[in-house]
């Protein structure tokens, strides 16, 4: 009994921020929490399958294949999924991130690091016996750009961060000095 009194509590306090997180919000902020919330329940859908996918194939390699721990293309194979899971879940989180805060945008930085991390995968699975070398100066010049526009965008956001506490600082002296005063 006690066991579907907790489920029931766990599901009317699930729904209960739910509705709170609606309330108050115009039309078209509910209908971006709406797409938000679609988006992450089926980043979660493609995330399992992808692992249970990744897990049925580790497996196969370990008890009905072996392991060669010489062939590189099983290991990318391996980590080229891993990763692919990793940025999903990268990409789901900053998802929730926007759904919690009331942002009605992704960050820039967000954007930029899920991509840095796709380059990632890309470099992981590279044959460096296929790859030309126009290839490699391509991936190495979006790699170097995404890094420096991650370094602006977070140097950026650490001055508009540090702007922002000097003036509720600011605003802070203002009040007390208001209160002391009078």
């Amino acid at each position: 009994m006690d066991d579907i009194s907790m489920k029931r509590s766990w599901h009317s306090r699930d729904w209960s921020r739910l509705v709170r997180l609606f309330s108050g919000l115009t039309f078209y902020e509910r209908f971006e929490q709406a797409i938000i919330l679609t988006l992450i329940a089926l980043i979660m859908l493609v995330s399992a399958v992808a692992t249970m996918h990744l897990i049925r194939a580790v497996w196969h390699l370990v008890v009905d294949v072996g392991v060669d721990p010489i062939n590189q293309t099983v290991f990318q194979t391996i980590f080229g999924a891993i990763f692919t899971v990793i940025i999903a879940l990268e990409f789901k989180h900053s998802l929730l991130v926007v759904l919690a805060q009331h942002e009605n945008v992704i960050r820039v930085r967000t954007i930029v690091l899920i991509a840095l991390l796709a380059i990632a995968r890309k470099f992981i699975l590279l044959d460096l016996h296929e790859l030309t070398a126009a290839e490699l100066f391509a991936l190495s010049a979006a790699v170097l750009a995404l890094g420096i526009v991650y370094w602006l965008v977070r140097d950026q956001d650490a001055r508009v961060a540090r702007d922002a506490r000097e003036q509720a600082r600011l605003d802070a002296d203002i009040s007390h000095e208001g209160c002391t005063s009078g």
